[in-house]
């Protein structure tokens, strides 16, 4: 299922969805002129490493230029191939320009980058000692879906399905579509904890991520002034 759109059309110039989309793409397209290596140590140094993260919080001195808390931030704007950053920017474009309308565009700043850092946490806790780095945008999206099913359950997401070589749509109301994405989520991140699993990461998918920042976006939304009556334009 891709959603490709949605019925409530924004009242403002989403600038600060619109600037996240640019500044991930122009990261991406940066990737793609690092040689292997280069890459690499890139996302050692920017993306979230845990075992790094945890040596940090624990007071031991980690050898990084990059203070590893800064990577909290800076891993929300890497990505590990076409797939992951054109399906994190199509949900962003979605789901981004009404929750910015709601809170106006320095709050949604505030909103985005903060369910990204708690998304990284969650999954954090879970693979406190793993090597592997952690990276996306994915767990600030999920933030955005979460305030936004709370704000619009009702709203109609235009839903391309494949069928073989055919595509159809649907109209899939967002607590439908977005309340079956996030117990998807959550349902991987527990079967990631199995022995079997190995770790919290499975595939290479931090679940944990999506689901810790689909609740967290759900409860920051209201108390930045989701449901607030005021002017909701800057």
């Amino acid at each position: 299922m891709v959603p490709i759109g949605d019925e409530n059309p924004t009242q403002i110039t989403p600038v600060v969805t619109y600037i996240l989309i640019i500044v991930n793409i122009l990261i991406f397209i940066y990737e793609l002129t690092l040689p292997a290596p280069q890459l690499d140590q890139f996302f050692q140094l920017f993306a979230v490493v845990p075992k790094e993260l945890t040596a940090d919080f624990s007071g031991t001195v980690v050898n990084q230029p990059v203070p590893e808390p800064l990577t909290l931030i800076t891993s929300q704007f890497l990505h590990g191939g076409f797939a992951h950053v054109g399906f994190n920017m199509l949900y962003l474009w979605i789901f981004g320009n009404n929750i910015e309308e709601e809170l106006g565009h320095l709050k949604f700043l505030i909103f985005y980058l903060g369910c990204g850092i708690l998304a990284a946490l969650t999954q954090w806790i879970f693979s406190v000692q793993s090597p592997i780095p952690t990276l996306g945008a994915s767990g600030a999206i999920a933030g955005v879906m979460g305030a936004y099913i709370l704000k619009f359950p009702q709203a109609r997401i235009i839903t391309l399905i494949p069928l073989g070589f055919l595509f159809f749509t649907l109209r899939i109301p967002a607590l439908f579509f977005l309340g079956f994405w996030f117990v998807q989520q959550a349902f991987n991140g527990v079967a990631s904890l199995s022995p079997a699993a190995g770790n919290a990461m499975e595939g290479g998918v931090a679940y944990w991520a999506h689901a810790g920042g689909f609740v967290f976006g759900a409860i920051l939304g209201p108390l930045l002034g989701l449901f607030s009556d005021r002017f909701r334009g800057m």
